[in-house]
Protein backbone atom coordinates (compact mmCIF):
# COMPACT_ATOMS: atom_id res chain seq x y z
CA UNK A 1 0.00 0.00 0.00
CA UNK A 2 1.72 3.16 -1.06
CA UNK A 3 1.48 6.56 1.13
CA UNK A 4 1.62 9.78 0.21
CA UNK A 5 4.57 11.45 0.90
CA UNK A 6 3.82 15.45 1.80
CA UNK A 7 7.15 18.01 1.00
CA UNK A 8 8.96 18.45 4.06
CA UNK A 9 8.54 22.37 5.18
CA UNK A 10 11.71 24.52 4.13
CA UNK A 11 13.61 26.39 6.04
CA UNK A 12 13.44 30.27 5.77
CA UNK A 13 17.28 30.57 5.18
CA UNK A 14 19.73 27.57 4.83
CA UNK A 15 22.91 27.52 6.91
CA UNK A 16 24.49 29.54 3.82
CA UNK A 17 21.81 31.62 3.46
CA UNK A 18 21.72 33.00 7.31
CA UNK A 19 25.48 33.43 6.90
CA UNK A 20 25.16 35.61 3.89
CA UNK A 21 22.40 37.56 6.14
CA UNK A 22 24.50 37.98 9.03
CA UNK A 23 27.86 39.02 7.34
CA UNK A 24 25.28 41.83 5.19
CA UNK A 25 24.04 42.74 8.51
CA UNK A 26 27.70 43.52 9.97
CA UNK A 27 28.46 44.86 6.55
CA UNK A 28 25.81 47.75 6.81
CA UNK A 29 25.26 48.17 10.01
CA UNK A 30 29.10 47.81 11.48
CA UNK A 31 31.37 48.44 8.99
CA UNK A 32 29.70 51.07 6.35
CA UNK A 33 29.24 53.30 9.80
CA UNK A 34 32.27 52.79 10.71
CA UNK A 35 33.93 54.09 7.72
CA UNK A 36 32.00 56.99 7.07
CA UNK A 37 32.24 58.13 11.23
CA UNK A 38 35.80 56.98 12.13
CA UNK A 39 38.00 56.73 8.89
CA UNK A 40 39.42 60.33 8.40
CA UNK A 41 37.82 62.00 5.03
CA UNK A 42 41.59 61.87 3.09
CA UNK A 43 41.77 58.08 3.57
CA UNK A 44 41.11 55.86 1.00
CA UNK A 45 39.27 53.57 2.90
CA UNK A 46 36.95 56.33 4.07
CA UNK A 47 33.27 56.28 3.16
CA UNK A 48 31.68 59.62 1.93
CA UNK A 49 28.45 61.31 3.13
CA UNK A 50 27.23 61.32 -0.69
CA UNK A 51 27.81 57.15 -0.83
CA UNK A 52 26.09 56.92 2.29
CA UNK A 53 22.69 59.15 1.34
CA UNK A 54 22.92 57.73 -1.83
CA UNK A 55 23.48 53.92 -0.41
CA UNK A 56 20.38 54.83 2.00
CA UNK A 57 18.41 56.06 -0.80
CA UNK A 58 18.98 52.94 -2.73
CA UNK A 59 18.25 50.41 0.10
CA UNK A 60 14.83 52.21 0.37
CA UNK A 61 13.72 51.47 -3.26
CA UNK A 62 15.46 47.81 -2.71
CA UNK A 63 12.72 47.77 0.30
CA UNK A 64 10.04 48.49 -2.80
CA UNK A 65 11.55 46.13 -5.11
CA UNK A 66 11.41 43.56 -2.58
CA UNK A 67 6.86 43.94 -2.47
CA UNK A 68 7.09 44.15 -5.83
CA UNK A 69 8.57 40.81 -6.24
CA UNK A 70 6.20 39.47 -3.83
CA UNK A 71 3.16 40.88 -5.51
CA UNK A 72 4.37 40.11 -9.43
CA UNK A 73 7.06 37.89 -9.21
CA UNK A 74 5.18 35.41 -6.84
CA UNK A 75 1.92 35.91 -7.30
CA UNK A 76 1.37 37.36 -11.00
CA UNK A 77 0.54 40.53 -10.43
CA UNK A 78 1.50 43.68 -11.92
CA UNK A 79 1.05 46.48 -10.29
CA UNK A 80 1.73 49.85 -11.50
CA UNK A 81 0.87 52.10 -8.76
CA UNK A 82 2.90 50.98 -5.78
CA UNK A 83 4.60 54.65 -6.09
CA UNK A 84 1.24 56.05 -4.38
CA UNK A 85 2.29 53.71 -1.49
CA UNK A 86 5.22 54.93 -1.39
CA UNK A 87 4.62 57.96 -1.08
CA UNK A 88 1.73 58.14 1.33
CA UNK A 89 4.22 56.61 3.78
CA UNK A 90 6.48 59.52 2.89
CA UNK A 91 3.87 61.82 3.49
CA UNK A 92 2.92 60.64 6.63
CA UNK A 93 6.48 60.78 8.02
CA UNK A 94 6.86 64.15 6.41
CA UNK A 95 3.59 65.19 8.41
CA UNK A 96 5.45 64.57 11.37
CA UNK A 97 8.39 66.16 10.61
CA UNK A 98 7.18 69.47 9.59
CA UNK A 99 5.49 69.50 12.80
CA UNK A 100 8.92 69.22 14.78
CA UNK A 101 9.78 72.39 12.70
CA UNK A 102 8.16 73.79 15.12
CA UNK A 103 8.48 78.14 15.58
CA UNK A 104 12.20 77.88 13.48
CA UNK A 105 10.05 78.00 10.44
CA UNK A 106 10.08 81.46 8.13
CA UNK A 107 7.08 82.93 9.52
CA UNK A 108 7.78 81.85 13.28
CA UNK A 109 4.14 79.57 13.79
CA UNK A 110 3.00 76.59 14.88
CA UNK A 111 1.52 75.89 11.55
CA UNK A 112 4.29 74.43 8.14
CA UNK A 113 4.96 77.58 6.63
CA UNK A 114 2.87 76.61 3.23
CA UNK A 115 0.00 76.86 5.64
CA UNK A 116 0.56 80.06 7.10
CA UNK A 117 0.99 81.35 3.43
CA UNK A 118 -2.03 80.48 1.76
CA UNK A 119 -3.58 82.26 5.30
CA UNK A 120 -4.85 79.06 7.08
CA UNK A 121 -5.84 79.82 10.91
CA UNK A 122 -6.16 75.95 11.93
CA UNK A 123 -4.28 72.10 11.01
CA UNK A 124 -6.93 70.36 8.31
CA UNK A 125 -8.26 67.63 10.18
CA UNK A 126 -6.12 64.65 8.49
CA UNK A 127 -3.33 66.74 10.34
CA UNK A 128 -4.26 65.86 13.71
CA UNK A 129 -2.07 62.61 14.91
CA UNK A 130 0.81 64.39 12.85
CA UNK A 131 2.68 65.65 16.24
CA UNK A 132 3.32 62.25 17.58
CA UNK A 133 5.70 60.08 16.50
CA UNK A 134 4.13 56.65 17.67
CA UNK A 135 0.68 57.59 15.62
CA UNK A 136 2.90 58.88 12.68
CA UNK A 137 4.80 55.14 12.86
CA UNK A 138 1.60 53.60 12.77
CA UNK A 139 -0.05 55.92 9.82
CA UNK A 140 3.45 54.92 7.73
CA UNK A 141 1.73 51.58 7.56
CA UNK A 142 -2.29 51.75 7.93
CA UNK A 143 -2.44 54.56 5.38
CA UNK A 144 -1.06 52.84 2.13
CA UNK A 145 -2.57 49.43 3.87
CA UNK A 146 -6.06 50.80 4.01
CA UNK A 147 -6.10 51.97 0.57
CA UNK A 148 -4.83 48.78 -0.84
CA UNK A 149 -7.00 46.83 1.43
CA UNK A 150 -10.03 48.99 -0.30
CA UNK A 151 -8.45 49.37 -4.20
CA UNK A 152 -7.58 45.28 -3.76
CA UNK A 153 -10.84 44.20 -2.08
CA UNK A 154 -12.69 45.84 -5.03
CA UNK A 155 -10.49 44.91 -8.00
CA UNK A 156 -10.03 41.10 -6.95
CA UNK A 157 -13.76 41.13 -6.19
CA UNK A 158 -14.12 41.68 -9.79
CA UNK A 159 -11.61 39.60 -10.99
CA UNK A 160 -9.93 42.37 -12.95
CA UNK A 161 -6.36 40.92 -14.05
CA UNK A 162 -4.07 41.11 -16.04
CA UNK A 163 -2.94 44.43 -18.25
CA UNK A 164 -6.58 45.65 -17.28
CA UNK A 165 -5.52 45.17 -13.46
CA UNK A 166 -1.87 47.37 -14.49
CA UNK A 167 -3.90 49.88 -16.12
CA UNK A 168 -6.22 50.60 -13.39
CA UNK A 169 -3.17 50.96 -10.96
CA UNK A 170 -1.10 53.40 -13.02
CA UNK A 171 -4.77 55.37 -12.89
CA UNK A 172 -4.73 55.07 -9.08
CA UNK A 173 -1.04 56.46 -8.84
CA UNK A 174 -1.93 58.90 -11.60
CA UNK A 175 -5.08 60.13 -10.13
CA UNK A 176 -3.40 60.56 -6.42
CA UNK A 177 -0.69 62.62 -7.89
CA UNK A 178 -3.05 65.07 -9.22
CA UNK A 179 -4.73 65.31 -5.71
CA UNK A 180 -1.95 66.12 -3.84
CA UNK A 181 -1.08 68.71 -6.22
CA UNK A 182 -3.89 70.72 -5.31
CA UNK A 183 -3.15 73.34 -2.43
CA UNK A 184 -6.69 72.92 -0.41
CA UNK A 185 -5.65 69.49 0.55
CA UNK A 186 -3.25 70.30 2.91
CA UNK A 187 -0.22 68.22 1.35
CA UNK A 188 1.73 71.49 0.34
CA UNK A 189 0.71 71.12 -3.25
CA UNK A 190 3.38 71.21 -6.16
CA UNK A 191 6.16 71.54 -3.35
CA UNK A 192 5.33 69.14 -1.05
CA UNK A 193 7.44 69.02 2.48
CA UNK A 194 10.60 69.81 3.33
CA UNK A 195 13.06 71.81 4.86
CA UNK A 196 12.97 69.30 7.90
CA UNK A 197 14.94 69.97 10.95
CA UNK A 198 14.38 67.32 13.96
CA UNK A 199 12.59 63.73 14.67
CA UNK A 200 11.78 63.43 18.04
CA UNK A 201 13.31 66.70 18.93
CA UNK A 202 16.99 66.00 17.91
CA UNK A 203 18.64 67.22 15.16
CA UNK A 204 18.42 65.39 11.50
CA UNK A 205 21.63 67.00 10.31
CA UNK A 206 23.99 65.79 12.13
CA UNK A 207 26.67 62.56 11.34
CA UNK A 208 25.26 60.51 14.08
CA UNK A 209 21.04 60.67 12.99
CA UNK A 210 22.50 60.44 9.49
CA UNK A 211 24.06 56.97 10.15
CA UNK A 212 21.06 56.61 12.88
CA UNK A 213 18.90 56.35 9.82
CA UNK A 214 21.17 54.57 7.36
CA UNK A 215 21.15 51.64 9.66
CA UNK A 216 17.90 51.53 10.82
CA UNK A 217 17.08 51.19 6.57
CA UNK A 218 19.68 48.65 6.63
CA UNK A 219 17.87 46.23 9.39
CA UNK A 220 14.61 47.14 8.03
CA UNK A 221 15.79 45.83 4.39
CA UNK A 222 17.30 42.74 5.83
CA UNK A 223 14.14 42.19 8.24
CA UNK A 224 11.62 42.45 4.71
CA UNK A 225 14.10 39.88 3.32
CA UNK A 226 13.24 37.18 6.04
CA UNK A 227 9.63 38.39 6.67
CA UNK A 228 9.48 37.64 2.35
CA UNK A 229 11.48 34.32 2.71
CA UNK A 230 9.10 33.26 5.30
CA UNK A 231 6.10 34.26 3.46
CA UNK A 232 7.22 32.47 -0.03
CA UNK A 233 8.33 29.15 1.58
CA UNK A 234 5.28 29.26 3.61
CA UNK A 235 1.93 27.40 2.40
CA UNK A 236 0.57 30.56 2.02
CA UNK A 237 3.60 31.52 -0.52
CA UNK A 238 2.76 28.09 -2.39
CA UNK A 239 -1.12 28.67 -2.71
CA UNK A 240 0.08 32.18 -4.24
CA UNK A 241 2.59 30.68 -7.02
CA UNK A 242 -0.20 28.36 -7.60
CA UNK A 243 -2.68 31.22 -8.17
CA UNK A 244 0.08 32.73 -10.57
CA UNK A 245 0.39 29.95 -12.79
CA UNK A 246 -2.82 28.26 -12.40
CA UNK A 247 -5.41 30.53 -10.75
CA UNK A 248 -8.54 28.50 -12.14
CA UNK A 249 -7.01 25.31 -10.84
CA UNK A 250 -6.61 26.78 -7.28
CA UNK A 251 -10.30 27.84 -7.33
CA UNK A 252 -11.46 23.82 -8.34
CA UNK A 253 -8.91 22.69 -5.55
CA UNK A 254 -11.14 24.53 -2.54
CA UNK A 255 -8.93 27.82 -2.24
CA UNK A 256 -10.75 30.70 -3.07
CA UNK A 257 -7.64 33.11 -4.31
CA UNK A 258 -8.92 36.86 -3.72
CA UNK A 259 -8.10 36.52 0.08
CA UNK A 260 -4.28 35.56 -0.36
CA UNK A 261 -4.22 37.67 -3.34
CA UNK A 262 -5.48 40.50 -1.01
CA UNK A 263 -3.60 40.04 1.75
CA UNK A 264 -0.26 40.23 -0.13
CA UNK A 265 -1.43 43.06 -2.08
CA UNK A 266 -1.62 44.69 1.66
CA UNK A 267 1.21 43.64 2.87
CA UNK A 268 3.26 44.63 -0.44
CA UNK A 269 1.68 47.86 0.24
CA UNK A 270 2.78 48.24 3.56
CA UNK A 271 6.57 47.64 2.94
CA UNK A 272 6.37 50.24 0.22
CA UNK A 273 4.67 52.97 3.06
CA UNK A 274 7.67 51.81 5.59
CA UNK A 275 10.14 52.45 2.82
CA UNK A 276 8.46 55.63 1.46
CA UNK A 277 9.12 56.76 6.02
CA UNK A 278 12.64 55.90 5.94
CA UNK A 279 13.14 57.64 2.36
CA UNK A 280 11.70 61.05 3.22
CA UNK A 281 13.80 61.28 6.91
CA UNK A 282 16.96 60.96 4.84
CA UNK A 283 16.34 62.70 0.99
CA UNK A 284 14.82 65.57 2.88
CA UNK A 285 11.84 66.17 0.85
CA UNK A 286 8.54 64.62 -0.39
CA UNK A 287 6.43 65.89 -3.36
CA UNK A 288 3.58 64.43 -5.89
CA UNK A 289 5.99 63.48 -8.01
CA UNK A 290 6.87 60.79 -5.94
CA UNK A 291 3.44 59.74 -7.11
CA UNK A 292 3.94 59.71 -11.14
CA UNK A 293 3.66 56.60 -12.73
CA UNK A 294 7.26 56.56 -14.01
CA UNK A 295 8.45 55.94 -10.62
CA UNK A 296 6.40 53.32 -10.31
CA UNK A 297 7.06 51.49 -13.53
CA UNK A 298 11.01 51.61 -12.73
CA UNK A 299 9.89 49.46 -9.49
CA UNK A 300 8.90 46.92 -12.00
CA UNK A 301 11.96 47.29 -13.89
CA UNK A 302 14.12 46.77 -11.19
CA UNK A 303 12.45 43.27 -10.22
CA UNK A 304 12.31 42.24 -13.91
CA UNK A 305 16.31 43.23 -14.18
CA UNK A 306 17.24 41.78 -10.63
CA UNK A 307 14.79 38.88 -11.32
CA UNK A 308 11.21 38.03 -10.53
CA UNK A 309 10.71 35.19 -8.11
CA UNK A 310 14.32 35.24 -6.57
CA UNK A 311 13.71 38.00 -3.76
CA UNK A 312 17.73 38.78 -3.43
CA UNK A 313 17.06 39.46 -7.39
CA UNK A 314 14.80 42.59 -7.14
CA UNK A 315 17.01 44.23 -4.40
CA UNK A 316 20.00 43.69 -6.92
CA UNK A 317 18.01 45.10 -9.59
CA UNK A 318 17.75 48.17 -7.79
CA UNK A 319 20.98 48.60 -6.41
CA UNK A 320 22.28 48.13 -10.35
CA UNK A 321 19.81 50.11 -11.90
CA UNK A 322 20.01 53.22 -9.17
CA UNK A 323 23.60 53.12 -9.00
CA UNK A 324 23.56 53.45 -12.80
CA UNK A 325 21.41 56.50 -12.78
CA UNK A 326 23.11 57.42 -9.93
CA UNK A 327 26.24 57.83 -12.68
CA UNK A 328 24.21 58.61 -15.70
CA UNK A 329 22.29 61.26 -14.63
CA UNK A 330 25.75 63.11 -13.81
CA UNK A 331 27.95 61.85 -17.10
CA UNK A 332 25.28 61.87 -19.90
CA UNK A 333 21.88 63.10 -18.48
CA UNK A 334 20.16 63.18 -21.65
CA UNK A 335 20.78 59.33 -22.10
CA UNK A 336 19.44 58.30 -18.88
CA UNK A 337 15.67 57.42 -20.15
CA UNK A 338 17.22 55.92 -23.25
CA UNK A 339 19.29 53.50 -21.03
CA UNK A 340 16.36 52.72 -18.80
CA UNK A 341 14.13 51.50 -21.84
CA UNK A 342 16.73 49.70 -23.69
CA UNK A 343 17.42 48.05 -20.21
CA UNK A 344 14.15 47.18 -19.56
CA UNK A 345 13.55 45.63 -23.74
CA UNK A 346 17.07 43.96 -23.13
CA UNK A 347 16.33 42.14 -20.25
CA UNK A 348 12.58 40.71 -21.23
CA UNK A 349 14.00 39.67 -24.88
CA UNK A 350 17.30 37.94 -23.94
CA UNK A 351 16.88 37.89 -19.49
CA UNK A 352 13.98 36.68 -18.85
CA UNK A 353 14.82 35.27 -15.86
CA UNK A 354 16.87 38.58 -14.45
CA UNK A 355 20.82 39.05 -13.97
CA UNK A 356 20.18 35.85 -11.42
CA UNK A 357 18.69 33.55 -13.57
CA UNK A 358 22.43 34.25 -15.58
CA UNK A 359 24.04 34.18 -12.79
CA UNK A 360 22.65 30.79 -12.41
CA UNK A 361 22.84 29.78 -15.90
CA UNK A 362 26.71 30.78 -15.70
CA UNK A 363 27.14 28.64 -12.75
CA UNK A 364 25.18 25.33 -14.28
CA UNK A 365 27.33 25.47 -17.47
CA UNK A 366 30.63 25.81 -15.74
CA UNK A 367 32.02 22.40 -15.52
Amino acid sequence: MSHLILPSKQPVLSRRGWGAWLIALIVLCAVLPALNLWVPQDSALHMSDFAVALMGKIMCYAICALAMDLIWGYTGILSLGHGVFFALGGYAMGMYLMRQIGLDGNYKSELPDFMVFLDWKTLPWHWTFSGSFLATALLVVLAPGLVALIFGFFAFRSRIKGVYFSIITQAMTYAAMLLFFRNETGFGGNNGFTDFKRILDMPLATPGMRMTLFVLTAITLLACFVLARWLVSSKFGRVLQAVRDAETRVMFSGYNPVGYKLTIWVISAMMCGVAGALYVTQVGIINPSEMSPANSIEMAIWAAVGGRATLIGPILGAILVNGAKSWLTVAYPEFWLYFLGALFIGVTLYLPDGVVGLIKKIKRSTP
